[in-house]
């Protein structure tokens, strides 16, 4: 049993940032942009940065975020090896809560991969 599906979370969450990017165009448009920006390949990788933006929505408690990460984190290629080492570094950063999201973070990572 899953504690929470990962893949409806995401697409429930992008029909709400889609409706609030319709009453604010500008501000979900630089948003976009800044997103395709700070993702896109270059020194990282653009897995490198999808696994570190699953490790911060670890560490913020951000279930949304675990969510969009994980998802691109598996369509990016990532190995459930480096998924489980980027959370462990959240597990020494973050203690107790880091264990947590981080649980749910390789759920969610798991659902998503078996999909890709």
């Amino acid at each position: 049993m899953m504690y929470k599906d990962w893949p409806q979370t995401a697409q429930e969450l992008s029909k709400l940032m889609q409706d609030f990017g319709k009453g604010h165009p500008e501000v979900a448009k630089g948003f976009t942009q800044l997103s395709k920006a700070a993702e896109k390949d270059g020194v990282l990788s653009a897995k490198d940065k999808e696994l570190m933006a699953l490790a911060i929505g670890v560490a913020i408690r951000c279930e949304g975020c675990i969510a969009f990460h994980a998802k691109a984190a598996a369509s990016y290629g990532a190995t459930r090896d480096e998924v489980l080492e980027t959370l462990g570094v959240c597990l020494y950063m973050g203690g107790g809560p880091s264990f947590v999201y981080g649980s749910q973070a390789l759920e969610a990572f798991d659902r998503f991969a078996a999909e890709s």
